[in-house]
């Protein structure tokens, strides 16, 4: 620990850190209490959610929800054996013995099915984006508040070892103020007006799908911006595919920020700092090593628990849902919001405007 951090509030050298992000770590993902998770929708990432439950916590699937009772037979057999499965999702948020319905349908239903749920005194996890804008977001953070019941949404980056580590490192004084924040999430995919990412109905585009996650990344550490400057392209049919964002804040920081569903870059993140940076490899919203330079050229690396990170998530909402908690300090409604708005604004700057808005 350096001299200056030990007198140093740790909010000087990243707005959003503070003492508790000193030590660097996160707890066990065994200590977390068991509880019964029901999962709505039954694709790829529910499946990788499901996992990371079953093998790297206390904590079970025990129901399935799929708009067929066989497609979620088949998703309980491959994801969570035992499970049941129900060929409704109003059966499942009706099932007794679901504790949190984790909702992972495209976000363009998220609204509807987490609603569904929340009414059904389900808590809720929602994949993200939480919903398709911030008027939406502010629905469901209103009828969980109504209802007294957890929801969060399922940013797991920010739960993660790496981040953890990242933060701590910042919060001690390694490199100095933060002030500049370098991220992108670029993947070539090829043009069907009907895949999530170029469909309206699906609220395609890359930037709700992949740019959340360089978003989310700067506003972590630096929270809301003071200004945003968006620029990009649009698919044929209306959606982004190609974008670059500057976020600024009083203070001086910068994001820079890519993201693209027609290119594929390096998906890489650095933070540069007064007296030093972190550098991330690709994939930096998973589980990676984290390599931290000072001002003085001396570098170390932290390496990152291997296994499915949506676990970490998912046992930060099994403390929480067990201690009567309705939301998580890691990732608040209030941050939920923030993140949403600057989409918003960016979707704004681009001319992207879906369905039904």
């Amino acid at each position: 620990m350096s001299e200056a951090s030990v007198f140093a509030d740790p909010s000087v050298f990243a707005p959003r850190l503070t003492g508790a992000d000193l030590d660097g770590t996160v707890p066990d993902l065994l200590d977390a209490p068991a509880i019964r998770w029901g999962i709505l929708g039954a694709g790829n990432i529910a499946g990788s959610f499901a996992d990371g439950v079953r093998e790297r916590t206390a904590s079970s699937v025990v129901a399935v929800g799929s708009r067929s009772v066989e497609k979620a037979a088949g998703f309980a057999s491959a994801h969570a054996p035992g499970a049941r499965a129900h060929g409704s999702y109003e059966d499942l948020v009706a099932d007794d013995d679901v504790d949190v319905v984790y909702v992972a349908t495209p976000h363009s239903h998220h609204l509807e099915h987490t609603l569904l749920a929340i009414a059904a005194g389900k808590n809720v996890l929602v994949e993200k984006p939480i919903t398709r804008s911030a008027a939406e977001a502010e629905r469901v953070l209103d009828a969980a508040r109504e209802a007294g019941v957890f929801c969060m949404e399922a940013m797991w980056t920010r739960f993660l070892p790496h981040v953890a580590a990242l933060r701590g490192a910042i919060a001690r004084g390694e490199i100095g103020q933060v002030m500049t924040v370098q991220a992108e999430f670029d993947v070539s995919f090829p043009y069907d007006p009907t895949h999530r990412l170029f469909a309206p109905e699906l609220a395609g585009g890359a930037l709700l799908d992949l740019g959340i996650y360089p978003i989310a990344f700067a506003h972590d550490l630096l929270g809301m911006p003071a200004a945003i400057t968006a620029r990009g392209t649009r698919a044929a049919t209306g959606v982004d595919d190609h974008v670059s964002v500057i976020l600024e804040w009083d203070g001086g920081q910068q994001a820079v920020l890519h993201t693209s569903s027609r290119a594929s870059g390096p998906n890489t993140a650095t933070i540069v700092g007064t007296q030093g940076y972190i550098e991330l490899p690709s994939g930096f919203f998973t589980p990676v090593p984290v390599t931290v330079t000072k001002g003085d050229g001396s570098r170390y690396t932290v390496e990152s628990p291997q296994g499915e990170g949506k676990a970490y998530e998912a046992a930060e909402v099994a403390r929480q849902v067990t201690a009567g908690a309705t939301s998580s300090d890691r990732h608040t409604w209030k941050d939920t919001l923030e993140v949403m708005a600057i989409l918003d604004e960016i979707r704004r700057q681009l001319g992207v405007v879906y369905p039904g808005e």
